[in-house]
């Protein structure tokens, strides 16, 4: 009886940014997770450096499940990744070729993984890979560039001031609360998970809260705040996605910061399905899906909404690579909506080598 091979498949976690923990606990999700009786599944690390470590076996990490001190061990094979006869491969310094990788997996929350700069090294080597592409990337993850698009299509954003560093002293806080009232929110325009995130409700909190944002990033978002309920929506597809069910975030803080996600078991709750009437439901994973597609989205994304008492709906931001950790909310609308986690990890993985099909057909030469 003839035996189907199974596809190599590289689970890329960490790297350089802010959310490096956060991915090592999205990937660790997916590594328990992945069916390896169809996936040989090799761990590649991706260092503060942007260093890539390849793994053997299930020891990769230390102190893992610990979301404030988790890393990645030491001690692993450097590895480069190239294209050789038209085959993408894992290779090591000394140019030895380790391994054929039929797809990459990224998992890297945040700068270098979400932003389109991992994509390109992808595309670059002819590799497939999954989520979101290189433009999609980059776009989803600048809020100010994003919601440009959107506002551009019709859809509703919360006002909004972009402010460059060499600017900041360009916009008085009196100036800032005429136009947006207050409280505002003051975050950096390229990071996720609530990074330098802050709400501001007086002078003094909006000068230490642009300290804080331009720490991460050299171009700032100050948003009017916008009242009402948080709920999220998990998208997944290529030219033909879907919308899961609504989910809603209940912070117990001010806000839902970094702490109040990862941090804090105390820090939120959720509600899968959102407790919003079908007819709103339905809105607004047709929203979502609008969202994905205005800015090229394929594979999977998380769109986060505002919903006021009055029923308004504010698109607030996209998540092209969402966290995956147990206590994720993209995971667990799937699993709401009846796809379990394995089998969501399967069609993300399908989603990916079938854009690979699609887009290697394409002329190159002419």
């Amino acid at each position: 009886m003839m035996t189907t091979k199974k596809a190599n498949i590289a689970l890329l976690m960490g790297g350089p940014s802010t959310e490096h923990k956060i991915s090592l606990l999205s990937g660790t999700s997916i590594y328990n997770a992945i069916n390896k009786d169809r996936y040989n599944v090799l761990v590649v690390g991706i260092d503060h450096d942007t260093r890539w470590w390849l793994y053997e076996g299930d020891d990769f990490l230390d102190y893992p499940g610990q979301p404030d001190k988790i890393s990645l061990k030491s001690g692993a094979m450097e590895v480069f990744v190239r294209n050789v006869d038209r085959k993408v491969v894992l290779m090591s310094a000394r140019g030895e070729i380790l391994k054929d990788i039929d797809l990459f997996f990224p998992v890297l929350h945040g700068s270098y993984g979400e932003d389109g700069v991992l994509q390109g090294v992808f595309q670059s080597v002819g590799a497939a890979y999954t989520g979101v592409g290189l433009m999609a990337s980059s776009v989803g993850m600048d809020k100010d560039l994003a919601k440009r698009v959107w506002r551009d299509a019709g859809i509703p954003i919360a006002d909004f001031i972009c402010l460059k560093k060499h600017e900041k002293s360009s916009l008085t806080f009196e100036e800032i609360k005429q136009k947006l009232g207050l409280p505002i929110f003051v975050k950096p325009a390229n990071a996720g998970s609530s990074v330098g995130v802050s709400k501001v409700t007086s002078e003094a909190e909006y000068y230490l809260a642009l300290d804080e944002a331009f720490r991460f990033d050299t171009k700032i978002l100050i948003e009017e705040a916008v009242i009402g309920k948080e709920v999220e929506c998990a998208v997944l597809g290529n030219e033909f996605p879907k919308a899961s069910v609504m989910g809603e975030i209940i912070p117990k803080a001010t806000f839902y910061s970094y702490e109040a996600k990862y941090l804090d078991d105390d820090g939120a709750s959720m509600a899968i399905p959102a407790n919003i009437d079908t007819d709103t439901s339905d809105a607004l994973r047709n929203l979502a899906v609008k969202a994905f597609q205005t800015i090229g989205c394929e594979g999977l994304a998380r769109v986060d909404f505002f919903l006021t008492s009055a029923g308004k709906m504010v698109l607030n931001e996209i998540n092209t690579l969402p966290g995956f950790t147990s206590i994720s909310m993209y995971p667990k609308l799937w699993e709401a909506t009846g796809l379990p986690y394995t089998q969501l990890i399967d069609e993300i993985i399908s989603l990916g080598l079938e854009r690979y099909k699609r887009d290697v057909s394409l002329v190159k030469r002419i």
